[in-house]
């Protein structure tokens, strides 16, 4: 299982993470920010779990671009 979570709060809109991981992340046309796609959002914490395996790598790339590291990737 792959686990993905994104402080949406802290994002700076660099786009990193959607140039990387175009399937997982969108920006957001509101405020600029980085949007974590089909996540559910808990005390700004917005996160995904999926047993779709293919998305690790994309997304652990994403997580190593962000310049202000709000992006978790883990598998479990």
């Amino acid at each position: 299982m792959v686990v993905i979570t994104l402080q949406r709060k802290k994002c700076i809109g660099c786009n990193y993470c959607v140039e990387l991981a175009p399937a997982q992340f969108q920006m957001s046309k509101k405020d600029g920010k980085s949007v974590l796609l089909h996540a559910t959002e808990k005390k700004g914490f917005f996160t995904i779990k999926t047993y779709d395996e293919t998305i690790f790598e994309a997304s652990n790339e994403a997580k190593k671009a962000c310049p202000v590291n709000i992006i978790e990737v883990k598998q479990v």
